[in-house]
């Protein structure tokens, strides 16, 4: 297969001198991890404090890993990454919110972003969180078994109703909906409610879309039944994959509340898992399409490897790559260079609302062990070839 990621000239065609600077200095930051934790707290202490910081943030942090504050403050990075073969997903990345009014809230930013995807070729997907629609407690006691009392089951119907009517909307503008995974012990819940809507809306083609977290070992068994249920149903079913995000805290509950981790037992199992996945649904594209979100140029390189032994052409419109905007630009520009399908979760909001996701993305590339190292060894590559 053909290694076409190292072409840093195409990776970071879009960036300005200045751009580039700024991203080769918050991955050297990024790259010490003493240096994260104390400005992740910093932060945290300015935000709360209600330092005049945002001005700071916004213009380092932010807009590094952010599209904007709202929709049409994304748009200037929708369309100059369109023009290259990238699409967008916008992503409201406003996290852990509580009571009624935030999910109704979130609902109507959803449908908001629904109408706005619809006029853009660009943006080919919506996304949301199932704890954007309801109570993480609530998704859990449901995953549980456990009896609702009267006051739960009007709250559970109305997230139920929160999922359908994103997903009719979604259905009637003909937009593709990813729907992201969460933690293990909430995620039965929300798989569940997924699945009832694949059946309703799948129909023909994949509209929902699940997320598959394949860092669990019981991954691609639940993948394979569903399948199963798809045939005899008659749908389709869509499937975001990802290795996933909630590691440390899978294990540290498993390990507190004494129950089997859910967790692969190594890092080359969970990649293991995360290939066989991509082979299983290329294997059945006839039922499944696929988003495949993933830094990890390996599994890149063996997902465009599965497609030519399969003749599947690149740009077919069941196969998707996706990477997080701000990352991994030699794996996006590059595979849209070759015609395939990529999409960048371009995530939006109020700044201190999207502080959490800022913080998560810092530490996260901080405990990825290479990750970081890369995106420095690419950036400095192409800072030599431009001669900065």
């Amino acid at each position: 297969m053909q290694r076409i990621f190292e072409n840093t000239a195409t990776a970071f065609q879009l960036k300005t001198d200045s751009e580039l600077e700024r991203a080769y200095f918050l991955f050297k930051m990024i790259a010490n991890e003493p240096l994260v934790r104390i400005g992740t707290a910093m932060t945290n202490f300015a935000i709360k404090a209600h330092l005049p910081v945002e001005g700071l943030i916004r213009a380092t942090v932010f807009d590094h890993f952010c599209g904007g504050v709202n929709e049409e403050d994304c748009l200037p990075v929708v369309d100059k990454m369109y023009e290259k073969g990238v699409c967008s997903v916008l992503d409201y990345s406003v996290e852990g919110q509580e009571g009624d009014d935030p999910f109704d809230s979130a609902l109507e930013t959803i449908l908001k972003i629904l109408d706005f995807v619809k006029e853009k070729d660009a943006i080919p997907f919506a996304v949301f969180k199932p704890t954007g629609f309801g109570r993480f407690a609530l998704y859990q006691k449901i995953g549980e078994g456990k009896e609702l009392s009267e006051e739960e089951s009007q709250e559970w119907q109305r997230v139920i109703n929160r999922f359908d009517k994103v997903c009719q909307k979604a259905y009637d503008l003909d937009v593709s909906l990813l729907i992201d995974g969460e933690e293990s012990w909430m995620q039965d819940a929300a798989d569940q409610v997924v699945e009832d809507l694949m059946r309703k809306y799948n129909k023909k083609k994949a509209i929902v879309f699940n997320t598959l977290q394949m860092y669990r070992w019981d991954r691609l068994d639940y993948l394979k039944e569903l399948h199963q249920k798809a045939l005899a149903d008659g749908f389709k079913i869509g499937m975001k994959v990802v290795r996933g995000a909630y590691m440390e805290k899978e294990n540290e509950r498993a390990n507190e509340l004494g129950y089997p981790t859910p967790i692969c037992a190594s890092k080359q199992a969970t990649d293991e898992n995360f290939d066989a996945a991509l082979a299983y649904m290329l294997e059945h594209l006839d039922v499944i399409s696929l988003f495949a979100g993933t830094h990890n140029e390996e599994s890149s390189y063996r997902l465009m490897e599965l497609m030519k032994n399969a003749q599947v052409a690149n740009e077919d419109s069941r196969v998707w790559f996706g990477q997080l905007f701000g990352m991994s630009d030699h794996i996006s520009f590059n595979l849209a260079d070759h015609g395939y399908n990529v999409a960048k979760y371009l995530p939006f909001g109020p700044v201190k609302d999207v502080m959490p996701y800022l913080i998560r993305r810092a530490e996260e590339n901080t405990s990825v062990a290479g990750q970081t190292t890369r995106e420095l060894g690419l950036l400095k590559r192409e800072r030599e070839r431009r001669k900065i």
